[in-house]
């Protein structure tokens, strides 16, 4: 097997507590360093908060990217009011980044464009203010167990949060195989993977085994820059992709190839410790 490489991105958001805790682990299992994507409208309100999770994440030798000034939907509003977005969002990338390099960007939701002629609007607009987009290469929606971990930790249901955390890692494990398999069909090798990951407690929970297992299978960890210097990420899909979705699902797009049937276990967790 050839050698595996991996970068983890975070999503900088409120949570202190959960953010120390993956800077633990992070500091612990000895990853490189991460980049979290920041919207700089949530500093307001939480100030004291949310500006020590900035740099207190910076101190840690992390980075930080854009991710736009709210979180804005690209698929919601006009190309210039998203690039008005990106633009907002840049004052406090330069007070809080120190001297890395803070030209990344995330889309949020992945959302790309739902038309070419926006698409191709952003990535001019982001090429001209010298911006790299930081891809995902794979998703496995961490978010959904966040809601479901608070009810149960909340309710002290001990069972159904160890039910969670190997969900959590059974979901995370098939979809690793789906996007690898997906990468083998596109580019017939496997590349440095980027993924997806946010701050929040259920992922600070299962961040250690999660590292554990994707070293059992092979894993190694770089920087988001390595990874992206993979001539993978120099393919356009040059498609609107309404909905969004990760690089490889554009790619297919782009081919009219189909996804690989799927299924998360969104149902399932919706209904956990609800009573």
């Amino acid at each position: 097997m050839i050698s595996q490489r991996l970068e983890r991105n975070q999503q900088i958001s409120h949570g202190s507590k959960s953010s120390v805790s993956i800077l633990d682990t992070l500091k612990r299992e000895h990853v490189p360093p991460v980049y979290g994507f920041v919207n700089a409208a949530t500093l307001e309100g939480e100030t004291k908060t949310t500006n020590s999770v900035l740099t207190t994440w910076r101190d840690a030798g992390n980075y930080l990217g854009s991710h736009t000034l709210s979180h804005a939907d690209l698929e919601s509003v006009s190309a210039q009011d998203f690039e008005k977005e990106i633009l907002d969002n840049e004052p406090a990338l330069q007070q809080y980044a120190g001297a890395s390099d803070w030209h990344w960007f995330r889309y949020p939701f992945l959302h790309e464009g739902e038309t070419l002629e926006k698409r191709q609007a952003i990535e001019n607009f982001l090429r001209d203010h010298h911006y790299r987009v930081a891809e995902v290469s794979l998703d496995f929606e961490d978010t959904m167990y966040n809601a479901p971990y608070a009810r149960c930790m909340d309710k002290q249901r001990t069972a159904s949060v160890a039910a969670m955390h190997d969900s959590y890692l059974a979901v995370a494990d098939e979809y690793t195989d789906v996007f690898r398999s997906l990468a083998h069909t596109l580019y017939g090798r496997d590349i440095p993977y980027v993924v997806l990951l946010h701050v929040g407690a259920a992922t600070a929970y299962m961040l250690p085994d999660l590292i554990a297992q994707l070293r059992s299978r092979g894993f190694t960890f770089v920087t988001l820059p390595e990874a992206m210097k993979d001539s993978a990420y120099a393919i356009d899909p040059a498609i609107g992709y309404p909905g969004g979705g990760a690089l490889q699902e554009m790619l297919l797009a782009a081919r009219k190839l189909p996804f690989p049937p799927n299924a998360k276990p969104n149902d399932a967790l919706d209904h956990m410790c609800q009573k």
